[in-house]
C-alpha cells in the first residue's frame, strides 16, 4: 500500500480554487458515457458532481492566508497483489477509503469543542481511477533516457537533411533510430517505454481531496509535516497536538486486511520500509527470519517493484542495504528455490 499526503500544489502562491486539481482528476471520464464513469463521492453520497466538489472545497477557507494551502491531496495506492484480493474495484475501494477515513480522522490529536475529531468533522470528496500513465520520475523513463536523447539527436540530424539545411544519409539515421529503439532497456509491446505511455496491467487507485479546514469552517486541520504529532506545553498540561502520519499509514495497511482478509508480506509492511531506511542490517536480518515460502514472497515483492518498494531513498544507504542484500540473498538461494514460489 503506498499512501502519499501532499499539500495543494502551487506555483508562487496558492491557488484560490481548486478548479483545476478537480478538472485534473476528472480526465479518465472524458468521451466516456454517464454510466461508465468514475465520479466523486464522500463518506455519505455518491455520484457528487466535479461543481459541486469545486464549491464545497473553494466555499470551506475561512480565515487562511494566501501562504496556506486550501486543502491536501491524499493518494492512495495498492499493490497489484492487494489489488488481486478485491471482488471489485470500484466498489471495494469506495468502501475502503471510507474506513481509512476514519483512520485520518483518528490520527489528528487535538479535540474540536473538547471532544475528539469525527468523521462528520472533515470535508473531503475522493475518486477512483483505474489508469495511470509513465512519468519523467519512474525508473523506466530514466533509465532509457540516453536512449531517449540520442534518438532524439538522430531526427532532429533526419529533418535537417530533408529540409536540404544538412547533408546526410537518411536511411542509415532512421537505421540507427530504429536500433536504439530496440536497444532501449524498458519495452512494453515492443516499443521503447516514454512519457505518457499507459502503464500495463491494473493501476486502480484513489484520489481524496481533503479541506484544510473542519467541515463548520472554523477549525484547522492540517496533516502536513510541518504539523508532525508532538507533545507540548498547554496551559500547563502536556498534551498531544498534530498529526499522526505514521499512525495512520499503520492503520490504513491494517484497515486493508480486515476489511478484504489480506495476509500482508513484511516486505509489503510501512513498518519494514521505514527500517530499511533507517537500519538496513536490521530490515534484511528480519526478512531472512521469515518462513520460507514468506520470504521467498518477499524477495519477490522487492524484485518486481524496486528494492525495498521505498520512494527516495538516499543514495549511500542504498548502496550500504544493496551489498548486505547481495550478500545475504546469495546465502538463501536455496531455501527460496526450494519453496513453491520462487521468485
Amino acid at each position: 500500500m503506498y499512501i502519499t499526503i501532499t499539500p495543494q500544489k502551487m506555483g508562487g502562491n496558492y491557488s484560490k480554487s481548486s478548479a483545476d486539481f478537480v478538472g485534473y482528476l476528472e480526465k479518465e471520464n472524458h468521451g466516456l458515457e454517464q454510466q461508465d464513469s468514475e465520479h466523486f463521492f464522500n463518506q455519505y453520497g455518491d455520484e457528487i458532481l466535479a461543481e459541486e466538489v469545486v464549491r464545497e472545497i473553494d466555499g470551506n477557507t475561512a480565515k487562511l492566508e494566501k501562504h496556506e494551502p486550501r486543502f491536501y491531496s491524499i493518494t492512495v495506492s495498492p499493490s497489484k497483489y492487494e489489488l488481486k484480493r478485491l471482488q471489485n474495484h470500484s466498489v471495494d475501494l469506495q468502501k475502503y477509503t471510507r474506513e481509512i477515513m476514519k483512520d485520518y480522522v483518528a490520527s489528528f490529536n487535538r479535540e474540536i469543542n473538547g471532544r475528539p475529531i469525527t468523521i462528520d468533522d472533515i470535508k473531503y470528496y475522493a475518486k477512483i481511477e483505474h489508469q495511470r500513465t509513465f512519468k519523467g520520475t519512474d525508473f523506466q523513463i530514466r533509465e532509457n533516457q540516453p536512449y531517449a536523447t540520442k534518438i532524439l539527436q538522430l531526427k532532429t540530424e533526419v529533418r535537417n537533411v530533408q529540409d536540404g539545411r544538412a547533408e546526410g544519409n537518411v536511411k542509415k539515421l532512421e537505421k540507427e533510430i530504429g536500433k536504439l529503439e530496440r536497444e532501449a532497456p524498458h519495452q512494453q509491446n515492443g516499443k521503447r517505454i516514454v512519457q505518457a505511455m499507459p502503464k500495463p496491467g491494473n493501476q486502480s487507485h484513489i484520489h481524496i481531496i481533503v479541506s484544510r479546514k473542519d467541515a463548520s469552517n472554523k477549525f484547522s486541520l492540517s496533516p502536513g509535516s510541518k504539523y508532525k504529532a508532538s507533545d507540548v506545553e498547554l496551559n500547563g498540561k502536556t498534551v498531544k497536538r498534530g498529526f499522526d502520519r505514521n499512525g495512520f499509514f499503520e492503520k490504513a495497511e491494517k484497515t486493508f486486511d480486515k476489511t478484504f482478509g489480506y495476509q500482508r508480506n513484511f516486505a509489503e509492511t510501512y513498518k519494514a520500509r521505514k527500517e530499511f531506511v533507517k537500519n538496513p542490517k536490521i530490515y534484511f536480518a528480519s526478512l531472512m527470519k521469515l518462513p520460507t515460502n514468506e520470504k521467498a514472497l518477499a524477495f519477490k515483492i522487492m524484485g518486481k517493484s524496486g528494492i525495498p518498494m521505498m520512494p527516495s531513498i538516499p543514495v549511500t544507504q542504498a548502496q550500504l542495504a544493496m551489498k548486505i542484500f547481495n550478500r545475504l540473498r546469495r546465502g538463501a538461494e536455496v531455501a527460496i528455490k526450494s519453496s513453491s514460489i520462487g521468485i
